[in-house]
C-alpha cells in the first residue's frame, strides 16, 4: 500500500510532533476520560506486536496467532468465538446500555517473504505455501493491526459503562488470500455469520502504511481501494525445433503480443480522468529448454479497477482481444478472469459522520483526504454487507525520505504510530455508538 507522494510532502511540511504531543492536543478524546488508559497501554501493544512479528503464520494457518488472541479476549471477560473461517476469532463486548452493534476488524496473516531488516524481533519463521517451504514475515503490518485491536479491546472491556451498545472485535485470517483450493478471508467470515447474532450496523477497519508519516490518518469517502481480479491466459501453439520456427506455431511470440495489446486497453480505451485502471502480468510460464519452441504458454496477472463499469469494459475487451491477437499469430488463446476483492468503498454518509472523530483523535491538521489507490483489501466484502469505513494509519518515521514498501523483505513500521491506531478506534467506537 502506497499513499500518494503528495500526502508525504504535505505532512512533512507540518513538522509532526511525537506521540506525547499528539495526545495532549486532542481535546475531543479527553471528553471520554481515557487519555491515561490509552497512554499506559502503549508498552503492551508494542510487546504484543513484536511477539506476533517474530512468530508470523500464513493465511488459513494462523493457529498460534488465533490462540493468543482468543486467550487475551477471554481474559477480558468477553464472549469469544473461535474457528470462524478456519482460524478467525471474534470477541463480543456488551456495553452497560443497549444500542447499536459496531464491528472493528483486524487481519492476522503473514506473507511468504523473507525478512531482511535487522530487528531484535526479526522473523525466522518458515511455512508451507502451495506445497513449498517458504520464509514467513509480517510484511504488510498485520501484526500491528492485531496488537492495536487487542489494545482497544482491553481498554473498552474496562469501560463498558461508556458503551451504549455492543462492539464486535473481528480478528480475520487470510486477508492476503486463501491457499489454492481453499476458501478464506472476509468473504468466508461473512458466509459463516460474523456480521450476525448480533447483527452488525457498521464496521471500521484500518491499515498501517509504511509510506505514510507516523501519527497521521488518511481517508477518502467512496472508493478508496481498488477491486482486484486475477486473470489467466492459456495460449496454444504447435511445438517444433527451435532451428525451424516456420514449421511450428510459437506461443511465446503470441504471448508477447497479447501482453503488449493488453496495455492498450489502459492507454487507449480507459477513461483515466475518471478512475485509475491497472493491468499487470505477474507470471509467464512456457517451454522446457533453449532449442524447443513449446506448444503452450500461460500468462497470469491482475486487474485493478475503481469503477465497475470500467471493470466490465476491461473484462469484455480482454475476452475479445486475446483470442484475436493469438489468431493473428496462428495460435489459440483462452481467457479466464476471477474476482478477488471488491472495491473498498467507504460509505459516504458514515464517513462524513465520522470525520470529526478522526480529527479529534489525531488533530485536524493530521487527517488528510487522499486520492484512491490501486491496492486491494477484502475489507470491501464487509462494506458490501453493512456500511463501513476504512482508513490508513501512518507508520513512517518522521524525517525519512524513503519508505520501506509493503510485501517486501525490507518492510518496516515505526511502532510509535500504533498508539494513534488504538486511540482512533476508541474515539470512533464511542462516538458512533453514543451519538
Amino acid at each position: 500500500l502506497q499513499i500518494h507522494e503528495i500526502l508525504n510532502n504535505y505532512i512533512q511540511m507540518k513538522k509532526l510532533l511525537l506521540t506525547a504531543t499528539l495526545l495532549s492536543c486532542a481535546f475531543g478524546f479527553a471528553q471520554h476520560g481515557l487519555d491515561k488508559e490509552v497512554t499506559n497501554i502503549e508498552d503492551k501493544v508494542i510487546e504484543w506486536r513484536r511477539d506476533f512479528h517474530q512468530n508470523p503464520e500464513l493465511s488459513n494457518r494462523e493457529f498460534k496467532t488465533a490462540e493468543k488472541i482468543a486467550a487475551h479476549l477471554t481474559s477480558l471477560g468477553m464472549e469469544v468465538q473461535t474457528g470462524i473461517a478456519h482460524t478467525g476469532v471474534v470477541g463480543i463486548l456488551k456495553g452497560k446500555k443497549p444500542g447499536k452493534v459496531l464491528a472493528l476488524r483486524a487481519d492476522i496473516d503473514g506473507l511468504p517473504v523473507p525478512e531482511r531488516a535487522d530487528l531484535p524481533f526479526k522473523s525466522t519463521a518458515k511455512g508451507e505455501f502451495n506445497g513449498v517451504e517458504v520464509p514467513v514475515m509480517h510484511a504488510c503490518g498485520h501484526d500491528t493491526h492485531i496488537a492495536i485491536l487487542m489494545g482497544v479491546a482491553e481498554i473498552m472491556s474496562k469501560n463498558t459503562d461508556k458503551i451504549k451498545g455492543t462492539i464486535k472485535f473481528i480478528f480475520q485470517p487470510a486477508e492476503e488470500g486463501a491457499p489454492e483450493g481453499e476458501e478464506g478471508g472476509a468473504k468466508m467470515m461473512i458466509k459463516e455469520g460474523v456480521l450476525k447474532n448480533p447483527d452488525v450496523d457498521a464496521i471500521f477497519g484500518l491499515h498501517i502504511g509504511s509510506g505514510q508519516p507516523v501519527n497521521t490518518i488518511a481517508y477518502k469517502s467512496g472508493g478508496i481501494m481498488a477491486a482486484a481480479q486475477r486473470f489467466e491466459i492459456n495460449v496454444k501453439g504447435k511445438q517444433t525445433h527451435g532451428s525451424t520456427p516456420w514449421t511450428g506455431i510459437d506461443p511465446i511470440m503470441a504471448s508477447v503480443k497479447i501482453i503488449d495489446g493488453l496495455q492498450t486497453l489502459i492507454s487507449r480505451e480507459s477513461e483515466l480522468t475518471n478512475e485509475a485502471v491497472v493491468i499487470s502480468v505477474g507470471k509467464i510460464t512456457s517451454g522446457v529448454r533453449n532449442n524447443i519452441i513449446p506448444e503452450t504458454a500461460k500468462i497470469v496477472g491482475t486487474i485493478r479497477t475503481l469503477d465497475y463499469d470500467m471493470q466490465k469494459h476491461i473484462n469484455n475487451r480482454m475476452k475479445e482481444m486475446v483470442p484475436a491477437i493469438a489468431k493473428a499469430y496462428r495460435a489459440e488463446a483462452t481467457v479466464d478472469i476471477s474476482d478477488g476483492t471488491a472495491i473498498t468503498f467507504n460509505h459516504v454518509e458514515l464517513t462524513k459522520q465520522m470525520l470529526p472523530s478522526l480529527e479529534k483523535a489525531a488533530g485536524k491538521d493530521r487527517v488528510i483526504e487522499i486520492s484512491a489507490i490501486t491496492g486491494a483489501e477484502d475489507f470491501s466484502f464487509y462494506q458490501q454487507a453493512v456500511p463501513g469505513m476504512f482508513f490508513f494509519l501512518g507508520g513512517m518515521t518522521p524525517g525519512n525520505t524513503e519508505s520501506f514498501p509493503h510485501h517486501t523483505p525490507d518492510f518496516y513500521i515505526d511502532e510509535s504510530g500504533m498508539l494513534l491506531g488504538v486511540k482512533t478506534f476508541i474515539q470512533l467506537s464511542l462516538d458512533y455508538l453514543n451519538n
